[in-house]
């Protein structure tokens, strides 16, 4: 048995960190989905600049648009939701077979917007209706900004990926926003059952930490943090709050790991997949992650509920003068600010490219 097959026997859903056109002209994501058990994927806009950028299967698509007149982000959400919409479908079985639990794509919203609360929650709507498929997440960011128009999209029926989540405070800080969504819903007469995954960020710690965490811890905060984060979730899981809402009809909010491709040229491969085997929980993972995983990937034992010893290796970062709070602040404003970064470069790939296509006729 392949460990991509082992790991969603064990209850963790395995969703890919890519998109690109030839993924689904190839046939390349069916195939992920049939023989690796790939039962989602997400997007930003950086795999979208490096898809437009370093192929041409999007030029004819580009050219057309232009044509119509379109330019910016309004070509752009064309051109994604063109994509996620057939990787939409290819999982809708998935999807419809797992009542919604699974079988997910998601779309983020403009980083541009991530200190705009109210022009948040329009483009997630209007991203929402536009893309009509029912198994379309609207990714928002988890900052001090995007708590308040995660709570009203869930509250607006809208499927939440909150990203750019750090800590365990980050998540909790999303879980409060989802709850308070549905406990709206629920108030109002409206059906509880809107969806939403909380996606913590895992490898940018181990990074970030590097050269100044003692040799000895090496490559261990961003597992630490995502253990406390895991004994979080599964409490908030069993929490009386949550237990009153699914008893209405709720569905969790799951938590997803993200950015579990190991940075570190000396680690395994499968560094952050192995240590975060988990039940009830997804692992987005690059495609040379997923391929390394399906080859020669291995299990043996899942992520303990109580997190393990998570706060001993905390501590012992903490007595190293690193500290994990202001850390997490950190990241999430350098997270907020490289998106930026790659939407702004992604805005520039489609001008040029757009300005080439129209003078090549």
């Amino acid at each position: 048995m392949k460990a991509t097959q082992q790991l969603h026997e064990m209850g963790q859903s395995l969703w890919l960190d890519n998109i690109t056109r030839g993924l689904l002209t190839s046939g390349t994501l069916h195939r992920y989905i049939q023989e690796f058990s790939v039962t989602g994927l997400t997007s930003n806009p950086t795999i979208f600049d490096h898809a437009i950028k370093n192929s041409h299967g999007y030029d004819d698509a580009i050219r057309r648009k232009v044509e119509d007149g379109q330019s910016g982000e309004a070509l752009f959400f064309e051109l994604a939701l063109e994509d996620l919409r057939q990787a939409a479908d290819l999982l809708r079985p998935i999807h419809d077979k797992t009542n919604g639990v699974d079988g997910w794509v998601s779309l983020e919203v403009s980083p541009l917007l991530a200190n705009d609360t109210a022009a948040t929650i329009a483009a997630a709507r209007k991203l929402h209706l536009q893309a009509e498929r029912p198994n379309l997440f609207i990714k928002i960011p988890g900052t001090k900004e995007g708590l308040p128009a995660i709570e009203e999209a869930i509250f607006a029926g809208v499927p939440v990926n909150v990203t750019l989540l750090f800590s365990r405070e980050h998540y909790l800080a999303a879980a409060e926003a989802y709850a308070r969504g549905i406990e709206r819903r629920i108030a109002a007469g409206l059906k509880p059952d809107v969806f939403s995954v909380a996606s913590v960020f895992i490898s940018r710690w181990d990074v970030a930490v590097t050269g100044t965490a003692p040799a000895t811890l090496r490559d261990q905060l961003g597992i630490a943090i995502a253990k406390r984060t895991y004994k979080a979730y599964r409490e908030t899981l069993d929490s009386p709050r949550w237990q009153r809402l699914m008893n209405a009809g709720a569905r969790p909010q799951r938590l997803l790991w993200a950015s579990t491709g190991s940075k570190d040229p000396k680690a395994s491969d499968m560094l952050y997949i192995k240590a975060l085997a988990a039940p009830f929980t997804i692992n987005t993972m690059p495609e040379a992650t997923l391929k390394a995983l399906a080859d020669h990937g291995d299990f043996s034992a899942a992520l303990a509920a109580h997190g393990g010893n998570c706060e001993e290796v905390l501590a012992k970062f903490a007595n190293a003068g690193i500290d994990a709070g202001a850390l997490a602040a950190q990241l999430q404003v350098e997270g907020a600010a490289s998106f930026v970064k790659s939407w702004n470069e992604l805005m520039q790939c489609i001008a040029s490219k757009a300005e080439v296509l129209k003078k090549a006729g």
